[in-house]
C-alpha cells in the first residue's frame, strides 16, 4: 500500500511517500479501512519531530484522523460492515499505524459511521478536533445553556469546533482571530463576539463584553502559552478554565482569585478519554452534523504525495504562529 512515513525523527521534509507492506490480516475485533481522507493535527508533527513520544522503529506512518470505507471486519465486529463509510481518530499512537496510508486497521471501538450528506473530507477534518471540543465543553466543562464561553482562535481546528458546539448548546460565545476576514468567518461559525487581536485591544474588548453581566462561565484555552493572570480575573464565580494546550508552558498562577471565586482549572488530553467517552462525543457530532450545526472547517487540502508540505504548513501555524490558514488540513488519499 502507498503511505507517507518516516524512519527517524526529524523535520517535515523527512516524510517520504512510498510502498509499505499491505495489511494481510486483522483481529477478531478489528476493522480494515480503505482510507480516503486523513486529517493532520499538531500531535502528528510533534511525534514525527521527536518533540513528544518515544523512539521510532521501522517505518512510522503519522496521522490520527481518517475517513474511508470498510474493506473487511473481524468475526466479532457488529458495529459496521464491508462497504460502510466510516470515520475515526486515535491512530498513529501507542504502536498503531497512522492514517497517511491507503489502508488502516483499528479496533471497532474507535470506528463511527459517516452520516448521509457528510463528505469524507468533513468527517476526517472534524474527528480529533470535534471530539476534543466536545470533551472539553461537556465531559469536563459541564456546559449549560445560557452560559458564556470564550475560546482563543475561533477559526482554528479546535477553536472552530468549540464555537459551533457551544453555540449548538445554547451558549453565548466570544473568540479572538487574527484578521477582519477571520472575525467574519468566526461569526458565521457561531461567535456572538469576535475580536481581531492584531488590531484591537483584547483586554478592553473582553472587559466590555463582561461589564454588564459578569465574567465567563467557561474559558476554553487553546494557546501554547496561556496566561492565567489575564484569564482568571475575567471568570465568573465557579467558572471553569479548560486547558488542552501548552505542554511546556509554566505560567504564573494567581492562587488567591482562583480559590476565593471557586474557580476550577481542568486539564485534559483527548487520548486519555476511553472508547465509551469518545463514542458519546462521536454520536453527538454526527447528530449535529446531520442537523447542520457542525460543519468542520477545512483550511487546506493536499494529495498524499505532498504529505511533507501538509506537515510543514501545520508546523508553521501551530509552532511558528504564521496565521496563514483557518480550520484543518486534510490529506486526500483516494477518491471518495
Amino acid at each position: 500500500m502507498k503511505a507517507a512515513f518516516v524512519t527517524e525523527h526529524g523535520p517535515p521534509a523527512g516524510l517520504q511517500v512510498g510502498e509499505l507492506p499491505d495489511i494481510e490480516s486483522i483481529g477478531d475485533d478489528e476493522v480494515l479501512i480503505n482510507v480516503t481522507v486523513s486529517g493532520v493535527n499538531p500531535i502528528d508533527t510533534y511525534i514525527r519531530s521527536g518533540a513528544v513520544g518515544g523512539s521510532i522503529s521501522g517505518s512510522w506512518v503519522p496521522g490520527c484522523d481518517f475517513a474511508g470505507q470498510v474493506a473487511a471486519t473481524g468475526r466479532n465486529v457488529c458495529s459496521c460492515k464491508e462497504g460502510d463509510r466510516v470515520w475515526g481518530s486515535n491512530q498513529g499512537l501507542g504502536g498503531n499505524q497512522g492514517t497517511l496510508a491507503e489502508q488502516v486497521v483499528t479496533d471497532q471501538r474507535w470506528v463511527y459511521p459517516i452520516p448521509n450528506g457528510v463528505s469524507d473530507a468533513a468527517a476526517a477534518a472534524g474527528a480529533l478536533t470535534g471530539i476534543t471540543a466536545h470533551l472539553g465543553l461537556h465531559l469536563h466543562g459541564q456546559l449549560r445553556p445560557g452560559e458564556r464561553v470564550f475560546v482563543n482562535g475561533g477559526t482554528g481546528g479546535v477553536g472552530s469546533a468549540v464555537l459551533q458546539l457551544a453555540a449548538a448548546a445554547g451558549a453565548e460565545t466570544v473568540t479572538t482571530t487574527g484578521s477582519d476576514e477571520k472575525c467574519e468567518l468566526a461569526r458565521e461559525l457561531g461567535a456572538d463576539t469576535s475580536i481581531n487581536y492584531r488590531t484591537e485591544n483584547v483586554s478592553d474588548r473582553l472587559a466590555s463584553v463582561i461589564a454588564e453581566s459578569g465574567g465567563f462561565h467557561l474559558w476554553y484555552e487553546t494557546l501554547r502559552t496561556p496566561d492565567p493572570e489575564h484569564t482568571i480575573p475575567l471568570m465568573q464565580k465557579r467558572g471553569r478554565l479548560i486547558v488542552m494546550a501548552g505542554r511546556d508552558a509554566r505560567p504564573v498562577l494567581p492562587i488567591g482569585p482562583t480559590y476565593v471565586n471557586d474557580l476550577r482549572i481542568i486539564g485534559f488530553a483527548m487520548f486519555n478519554a476511553c472508547a465509551d467517552e469518545q463514542r458519546v462525543c462521536a454520536e453527538a457530532l454526527n447528530e449535529l452534523a446531520m442537523a447542520g450545526q457542525y460543519c468542520p472547517l477545512i483550511g487546506c487540502r493536499f494529495p498524499l504525495d505532498d504529505a511533507a508540505a501538509a506537515h510543514q504548513l501545520q508546523e508553521d501555524n501551530t509552532i511558528h504562529g504564521a496565521g496563514t490558514m483557518s480550520g484543518k488540513i486534510v490529506v486526500e488519499i483516494a477518491e471518495s
